[in-house]
């Protein structure tokens, strides 16, 4: 799509002559090519974006969970076979202070997980205000 000499603005629906500069009427960006903002059901390719940092933070930190819980199935097992009996009482303090630990790791990866929801929801809630935006404004503009 070529950026025309002058064009309704897609946010407020107000005559634009130069479709490069930001609409003096509602302040919208300046229209580019290929922008997608006049479709009605188009979204654009920048709300869209995936977390994928994110993903992987919360992946890492779940998989670090894991891999402490096996450390401390190890470690329990290495205490008893070395010392039997008289190694409960530290192997005891050992294990909660893994469990809690492994837990705290596990809680952050959920935490990140709804971090990237509340990112996902704050997208969809500007999409939406926008496009209720650009419909009051056609709406006030079809009024006299």
């Amino acid at each position: 799509m070529q950026v025309q000499e002058g064009l309704n603005c897609p946010e407020c629906n107000t005559y634009r002559s130069d479709p490069k500069s930001v609409c003096p009427t509602c302040g919208a960006p300046p229209v580019r090519p290929g922008d997608k903002r006049a479709q009605e059901e188009e979204v654009r390719t920048q709300d869209l974006e995936p977390y994928v940092t994110l993903r992987y933070i919360a992946r890492l930190f779940k998989v670090l969970a894991v891999l402490m819980l096996l450390m401390m199935i190890g470690e329990v097992v290495s205490g008893l076979m070395a010392d039997a009996g008289a190694a409960l009482p530290v192997l005891i303090g050992e294990v909660t202070q893994m469990l809690v630990l492994a837990g705290l790791m596990w809680g952050v990866g959920d935490i990140t997980v709804l971090l990237i929801d509340l990112g996902h929801d704050i997208r969809v809630s500007r999409i939406l205000l926008g496009r209720i935006n650009a419909e009051l404004h056609r709406r006030g503009a079809d009024q006299p």
